[in-house]
């Protein structure tokens, strides 16, 4: 197991009010927020100094996602996704999003837990 295996990296905010969410945390929080085209869309990436701290989508649109309110999504370190998504089904857990790349970042699975709590699954490159 790697050191960052079972750890927190990553949160990201889901919200239907980008401008208002944007606004709010560089003034409270004093980010700097750059932009990222993904193909999809926008994704917004908060930052202190050089450092990212969180991303931020608008989720306006999403499937599935008409009912959700707005969330902070937390992702975790695993070795490999594809086996922690396998651990998950087996677990009693659910796979809301089966593991995708993204380039430049790693593997990554949105899934919840066998109580229902939902959250990212992230091997990074």
């Amino acid at each position: 197991m790697s050191e960052t295996h079972g750890t927190v990296c990553w949160s990201e905010l889901m919200t239907r009010d980008l401008d208002k969410a944007l606004a709010y945390y560089k003034d409270m929080c004093g980010w700097t927020i750059e932009t990222v085209d993904m193909g999809e869309g926008d994704y917004h990436i908060g930052k202190l100094g050089d450092t990212m701290v969180a991303g931020v989508m608008d989720m306006t649109g999403m499937p599935g996602m008409d009912d959700t309110p707005a969330h902070w999504l937390t992702y975790l370190a695993v070795d490999d996704v594809d086996t922690a998504v396998k651990q998950t089904e087996a677990s009693g857990g659910q796979i809301y999003r089966a593991p995708f790349d993204v380039e430049g970042v790693g593997r990554i699975a949105i899934v919840a837990d066998p109580g229902g709590a939902a959250l990212g699954i992230m091997t990074s490159v």
